[in-house]
């Protein structure tokens, strides 16, 4: 077998090992036995750059991209990689003359000018990473990642209507884009604009039904608009996920009591206290889980 037929055999050995066992020593080691018969291999650099990213091994990551750089310096995918790698070594400079280096044969590549951005931002150049953003959103319109960016260096910066606005535009595009319908609640909490970020967290529901972290927010969010009924559905369903959750326990709890002495539902005293006796068990000193069952004890009258 010549040494580009074996090349290839490794090549492709790596590509099942690293589908397989993503990042593996094993996936490592067939493609530099690729390269070892067909040194000029550009696939198996670029492979190999990626794995050493995943891994945080950024210096062994720029020594095969630079591989690429010399053998297809045309190659703005890995070269945006190699970018990547040197942000995260904090060398901001390298990264900036790559990132224009691809721009340069690949004027409209807006992953570069986006790259570009993060780098001032990086920087603390605010007005330099907006130019960026927009300059990326002008060049494709329907970009999310520079809208995203764009969104999410207003919203850092507190400029919450603009953040708002580039946020509602990316959710325009693309409805279900999760990053944004998270951090656009979370600006509308901060505003005190409960109702819209109740709107905005349920949207989320579809897609992370059994994080209990979103229907924890939710159940609160609902307990601030005094909707005790919804907050209670929220707390069930998070401890329905995760029933380990001493405060989420002693919220329902409270809801339940509140609902137990003012309402004829059908809720159980004995039932009550065994949620806040668990409660307890978790954290024998929650404070507002023994005044809980003290009152509970107390009120004999169901």
């Amino acid at each position: 077998m010549d040494k580009h037929k074996l090349a290839i055999k490794w090549f492709d050995k790596g590509c099942y090992l690293d589908r397989h066992e993503p990042e593996s020593d094993k996936a490592i080691e067939a493609y530099k036995k690729c390269i070892k018969y067909e040194n000029s291999f550009v696939s198996a650099y670029i492979n190999l750059g990626f794995i050493y990213i995943a891994r945080n091994e950024y210096a062994r990551a720029v020594k095969y991209f630079q591989w690429v750089l010399e053998l297809a310096p045309d190659n703005a995918e890995a070269l945006n990689n190699l970018g990547y790698a040197y942000e995260k070594m904090d060398r901001f400079g390298s990264a900036k003359k790559i990132y224009e280096y691809v721009l340069r044969f690949d004027p409209g590549n807006t992953e570069a000018v986006i790259n570009i951005g993060k780098v001032l931002e990086l920087e603390g150049d605010f007005y330099g990473a907006v130019d960026q953003y927009l300059k990326a959103i002008k060049l494709d319109s329907e970009s999310i990642s520079a809208r995203f960016c764009l969104a999410f260096l207003y919203d850092r910066y507190d400029m919450f209507d603009e953040a708002i606005a580039e946020y509602k535009l990316i959710l325009e595009r693309e409805i279900y884009h999760a990053k944004s319908l998270l951090n656009l609640s979370n600006l509308y909490i901060q505003l005190g604009n409960i109702w819209d970020a109740i709107d905005y967290f349920k949207r989320l529901i579809p897609l992370m039904p059994e994080n209990n972290d979103i229907w924890n927010t939710l159940g609160e969010l609902y307990l601030s608009g005094e909707n005790n009924k919804d907050a209670a559905v929220a707390f069930e369903k998070s401890l329905s996920i995760n029933p380990f959750q001493e405060s989420i326990n002693i919220a329902l709890a409270q809801i339940q009591y509140d609902t137990y002495i003012t309402q004829c539902n059908g809720l159980k005293k004995e039932d009550i206290m065994r949620r806040i006796q668990f409660a307890l068990s978790l954290n024998p000193e929650n404070q507002i889980g023994k005044e809980l069952l003290k009152k509970l004890k107390v009120n004999t009258w169901r």
